[in-house]
């Protein structure tokens, strides 16, 4: 049985901990802090670990549904789950290394930033208002 509300719970501390790190790295001197580099391998931890949460608790269930709207919702939401593991890979290896961010352009790197996260808490709500009714509506809940 999943814990919506610690779902929930973890997505809001994702979302706060994004509305940080966007405001932290607008100062240059910020980025290279070990509190921001702490705070993104956190951030990044905490969204990797919660997406295979959700993997492992809903997609399989939802994929062989007999409800054609249910596979429908699992199949969109696996590709955009595939999509942003996909972004954030490519975004970790253009902008860290060795455990390290590594800024070169503070500009290129706030661009980005801002992007990548954005379409994760797009992401978190479509899941909130979408994915989670779903499931909760196909097991009865």
């Amino acid at each position: 049985m999943t814990d919506f509300n610690s779902l929930y719970e973890t997505n809001h501390k994702i979302a706060e901990r994004i509305k940080i790190f966007l405001y932290m790295i607008k100062k240059r001197s910020i980025c290279d802090t070990q509190v921001t580099n702490e705070l993104f391998y956190e951030l990044l931890s905490m969204i990797k670990n919660q997406m295979e949460r959700e993997d492992r608790d809903f997609f399989k269930e939802m994929l062989v549904s007999s409800t054609s709207e249910v596979k429908v919702v699992a199949n969109n939401f696996l590709s955009s789950s595939s999509e942003i593991k996909r972004v954030i890979k490519q975004y970790a290896k253009q902008w860290t290394y060795n455990n390290h961010l590594r800024i070169k352009d503070h500009q290129a790197f706030i661009n980005d930033t801002n992007e990548v996260f954005d379409m994760i808490e797009n992401h978190i709500i479509l899941k909130t208002e979408r994915l989670y009714p779903e499931v909760r509506k196909m097991r009865g809940e």
